[in-house]
């Protein structure tokens, strides 16, 4: 008996120092940086374990595999690592640009990646966004361990050694056929360089003489020998770079400070002299872990397992990231004009993907920084001619529509002030009224002349017929429901300037949605010139028309009244989803789980969003179905935690579903908390039986940004059968508000 006893307090205290740990976590504790970089049987592996501050200019991560269009730096399922990279890549599918990469070596100098590279194991890993560590096999019982943690702009290194002959860390500064520089000052115990590359042109060779990668990288310790590679006459090298060699005893520590810049050389030594002036590995790591502490710690969940704890996390990690800041000390580089200009500025927007709810929880979780955003487009406008959709750096021509006009009006709608409205409305009454053709101003085009920057394709067409024609344009049909939801957003625009005549002319225009309802079928459908339906299959972005027919998301019961009610818009609606047409990697089909609540449905709504979530997130390395698109996977799950998401996000309304967990809370940055509880949940009790909004009941399926920065209490009760709760909401179409003439 008394062994028992013994045995069971050995549990009872093993239990309690789990929880006592638990407790005493940090919310960056509880990052999974695996989650989304493996291939698995969810997803197959789209993000890389950055270490990073919240939407640093340049990323810092093990590097696995060649960095290059259509693939990533990192992999989990790979064995070795040739380096250690600053990069830029934003997605799986986009390319990089002004990209480091430094790899510790012994014995004899090895510049190419498949002579360097060396095996290490998970095991042997530690990745956090304020810490990665590695030990890699160096051959026999020799170990090199490699450190890092980072600023904004810059990143501080540490390699330990084995006991050597001789050891090393090499500079790759481009790869091969870049035409880099690299150059060694072993005085200054400094390697500097650059290279010009831009893996993500689908502008073609683009004429930007002065972009460059710059970097500056400073060692704690004098070299015992140093040089250079790269082409020679006659030559090919592999690559160019430079390598510093060492000195060390076994176990001995190499510290290096990296700056990087866009704008020269020097800007990267300011830089780093700016944000790590000391050679202080700790300082710079707590400063970081306490930068991301402060961000994620906006958000309390309880009533969550470990698992889906580091889901939210996770998820609210990568949301975090972009866009990222692109100005250094009051001054950024603008690819858009190829000059150096005074300001603030961000990039890598992936906005097709990201309007539709990463910004949304940007003006929630880091209003500090969406006038500056907003800013950063508009200077891109005026240095450029258009807003970006894509900027990687600069213009990509990469999918459609004129999404930065979402983001403009969702600001605005949300009340930020810190840029020019007139400017705005210059901006997105380009993108609305100039066709890619027919701009004589001042084009991309005009430095360009082989492949112009494309705003709204086939808007000639539009202006004309309604539509865009899909014998006349690629991917007509999407393109015309997507500008007919960027044209509310224009006219909310000219509403809130008070341009009457224009808010009334974009909000008819935003129903020309309505030229590609095949009444017949029930379906949206492309169009050819002469108005005669094409192909069901014609016309599609990404999708088809099962994905699109529910993209009106400015105008869902004007979409019901097409379909000729709520019978046969959920019929379909039903249809959608169990016959495997929701195809939540891919972001149109984001807003589908929460269309129910227009249609008197609302607990469909509620079990389908809990089922996406189960289904298409986990703790595992394969965690996210497909790569997150800078945020926007991540954003869906965030919202759909809390239970409610941005179906229209410049409209400053949310759609409620069911929350994941018991309670979470938001703490806003006015100081005020938003919560969300709900009574009851659980895996089965999925469905709301009563809401209150501040004590008062909540009798419809929404609630308003300004109930959220206010502070508001959401208190739910939920149960394991659907109710009527918010069934007879009635939301009112478009059509109704338009001025007939």
């Amino acid at each position: 008996m008394n062994g028992r006893i013994s045995s069971l307090r050995t549990w009872i205290l093993i239990f309690a120092l789990a929880l006592a740990t638990r407790m005493k976590a940090d919310p960056v504790d509880w990052v999974n940086l695996d989650i989304g970089t493996g291939s698995g049987p969810i997803g197959y592996g789209g993000t890389m374990p950055f270490v990073t501050p919240p939407f640093g200019m340049t990323n810092w991560t093990a590097q696995t595999r060649q960095n290059k269009v259509s693939g990533v730096s990192y992999k989990y399922e790979d064995t070795t690592i040739s380096g250690f990279i600053g990069t830029h890549q934003p997605a799986i599918w986009m390319g990089d640009y002004g990209y480091v990469t430094l790899m510790p070596e012994i014995d004899d100098i090895k510049i190419k990646p498949e002579e360097r590279k060396l095996g290490f194991t998970h095991s042997d890993e530690i990745a956090r966004p304020d810490y990665y560590s590695v030990w890699m096999n160096a051959g026999g019982s020799r170990k090199i361990r490699t450190e890092m943690t980072a600023t904004t702009r810059c990143a501080y290194l540490r390699f330990t050694f084995p006991a050597n002959g001789s050891s090393s860390v090499v500079v790759e500064a481009s790869r091969p056929g870049v035409a880099g520089f690299a150059h060694v000052d072993a005085a200054a115990q400094e390697i500097t360089g650059y290279n010009p590359d831009r893996m993500d042109s689908n502008l073609g060779p683009m004429s930007l003489p002065n972009f460059k990668g710059y970097f500056v990288i400073q060692f704690h310790k004098a070299f015992n020998g140093s040089g250079t590679f790269g082409p020679t006459a006659g030559q090919h090298a592999p690559s160019t770079g430079a390598y510093a060699s060492f000195k060390t005893t076994e176990g001995e520590v190499i510290e290096a400070r990296v700056g990087t810049s866009f704008i020269s050389v020097e800007q990267a030594r300011q830089n780093l002299k700016a944000e790590i002036p000391r050679w202080n590995f700790a300082a710079v790591q707590q400063a970081l872990r306490s930068s991301w502490d402060e961000k994620l710690g906006r958000v309390a969940v309880e009533g969550a397992t470990d698992d889906q704890r580091r889901i939210v996390y996770t998820a609210l990690y990568h949301a975090l990231l972009y866009p990222r800041v692109f100005s250094e000390q009051g001054h950024y580089y603008s690819a858009f004009d190829d000059k150096v200009h005074k300001g603030e500025s961000y990039n890598a927007y992936s906005i097709w993907d990201t309007f539709r709810a990463e910004h949304s929880l940007l003006t929630l979780l880091a209003p500090e920084r969406i006038d500056g955003m907003i800013e950063a487009l508009l200077q891109d406008y005026q240095e450029g001619g258009w807003m970006p959709k894509w900027p990687n750096p600069s213009y990509t021509n990469i999918m459609i529509g004129t999404h930065a006009d979402s983001l403009v009006a969702e600001a605005i709608r949300k009340g930020f002030k810190g840029f020019d409205y007139n400017l705005a409305w210059d901006a997105v009454y380009k993108d609305a009224m100039t066709p890619p053709d027919g701009d004589t101003t001042r084009r991309w085009a005009d430095r360009e002349p082989h492949t112009p920057y494309e705003g709204r394709g086939g808007l000639t067409y539009l202006k004309t017929l309604g539509y865009v024609p899909t014998d006349k344009t690629a991917e007509a049909a999407s393109r015309t429901l997507e500008d007919s939801y960027d044209d509310w957003c224009v006219a909310q625009i000219a509403k809130a300037l008070g341009k009457t005549r224009e808010y009334q002319f974009f909000l008819k225009r935003s129903l020309n949605y309505q030229h590609l309802f095949n009444k017949t079928t029930g379906f949206m459908q492309a169009r050819n010139a002469d108005g005669s339906w094409a192909s069901p299959d014609a016309g599609w972005t990404e999708g088809n028309t099962w994905v699109y027919t529910w993209a009106v998301m400015h105008d869902l019961p004007g979409l019901m009244q097409l379909m000729g009610g709520k019978e046969r818009y959920n019929s379909e609606l039903d249809q959608h989803f169990s016959g495997g047409h929701n195809v939540h990697s891919n972001e149109p089909s984001h807003h589908y789980g929460y269309l129910y609540d227009y249609s008197g449905q609302p607990w469909k709504t509620q079990a389908k969003v809990r089922e996406i979530a189960a289904a298409e997130y986990a703790n595992l390395p394969s965690g996210i179905d497909g790569d997150d698109d800078c945020g926007q996977m991540s954003a869906w799950y965030l919202f759909t935690a809390m239970g409610f998401y941005p179906v229209n996000p410049a409209s400053g309304n949310y759609m409620i579903g069911s929350p994941l967990f018991n309670k979470m809370s938001l703490r806003l940055a006015n100081g005020k908390v938003f919560t969300v509880s709900a009574r009851n949940n659980s895996e089965k009790n999925v469905y709301i039986q009563s809401a209150l909004l501040n004590g008062k009941p909540l009798t419809v399926p929404v609630i308003r940004y300004e109930d959220i920065v206010g502070g508001a209490s959401l208190q739910l009760v939920m149960g394991a059968s659907p109710s009527g709760w918010a069934a007879d909401w009635k939301p009112v179409a478009l059509s109704g508000l338009v001025t007939q003439e």
